[in-house]
């Protein structure tokens, strides 16, 4: 493989793996099993009987964001382009931080990582920057460095209202984020009490405008939204349905989110375990570490060439 052509493909995996492993954008779809039962705008004059579910989730929003850190294990699907499992431990008490392992299972991704001799990578996530250690064969066609840096900041100047967003959602985001994305949707349901990995929880589920999500719930300007609108019309990004799992301890256990994109259907599944669990993700060394821009530069400047 060419030095241009595996730096590229390195900035592709890692590029993907930061917005798919944290962050969904998906498109339409629906959600199987449901009943209707305590249903949010389903039936019934019963104002309380509504309220009900939207009350819960308040709960479970506020005992979740509080509870600081938790395990995460996800599975994630779009289209043909990949497949990935994450495992590890991730903290938000204080800025995002923790550390993954990823491993791509499927489609054209794991095609190229299998070109750069590994099919897992380890992600480190910091309150200023994401890092994600690319393997032996990448660092030798990369000065010798096997980690790439995403500096936040660089997410926005170089990709615009998307880099923005991204960039928003990275400092922000924290399992609590998918019980909002329930209440910004306006029509929440409760599906009913089922058993997640052996213990019970409350289904709830809705369908979310993801336009109209970035809006309510981020900082970016009136002209950065409409670029940012444009940008997931064209990758066909529309709405996603989110489910979401809530154990006794008013807790998230698990999430399911579905959509579709220009790339296929996507789907991620995510289990949250033992919150309040150690978190630690340390800066890898700078004389191992390439930085995202720079790698931009070098690529645009091979392309000129």
């Amino acid at each position: 493989m060419k030095r241009t052509t595996l730096r590229r493909a390195g900035l592709s995996v890692a590029a993907v793996t930061l917005l798919t492993g944290v962050t969904a954008c998906g498109g339409s779809g629906g959600s199987e099993g449901s009943d209707g039962s305590g249903g949010f705008g389903r039936g019934g004059d019963d104002a309380s009987a509504r309220l009900s579910p939207v009350a819960a989730l308040r709960t479970a929003e506020k005992s979740t964001d509080g509870a600081d850190s938790a395990k995460v294990e996800s599975a994630t699907t779009m289209g043909s382009v990949m497949s990935m499992t994450a495992d590890g431990a991730l903290g938000w008490g204080d800025g995002l931080t923790g550390t993954l392992t990823i491993t791509y299972t499927g489609g054209t991704m794991a095609d190229t990582m299998r070109q750069m001799g590994t099919t897992s990578m380890e992600a480190r996530y910091l309150p200023d920057a994401y890092y994600a250690r690319m393997g032996d064969t990448f660092a030798r066609q990369a000065g010798g460095r096997h980690w790439i840096r995403y500096a936040y900041d660089d997410l926005e100047s170089l990709g615009g209202s998307s880099g923005a967003y991204l960039k928003d959602q990275m400092q922000n985001t924290t399992p609590n984020q998918s019980v909002k994305l329930l209440l910004a949707c306006g029509d929440v349901r409760e599906v009913g009490e089922e058993k997640v990995r052996g213990q019970q929880a409350t289904h709830y589920s809705g369908t979310v405008d993801v336009a109209d999500l970035a809006q309510k719930n981020s900082g970016l300007d009136r002209s950065q939204l409409d670029d940012l609108k444009k940008t997931l019309e064209q990758a066909g990004v529309t709405t996603e349905t989110v489910d979401i799992w809530v154990d006794g301890r008013d807790l998230l256990v698990k999430k399911v989110e579905k959509g579709q994109t220009t790339a296929g259907a996507y789907t991620q599944t995510a289990y949250y375990t033992d919150y309040g669990t150690e978190v630690s993700a340390e800066v890898p060394p700078a004389s191992d570490t390439a930085d995202f821009s720079q790698l931009v530069k070098q690529q645009g400047a091979s392309a000129g060439s």
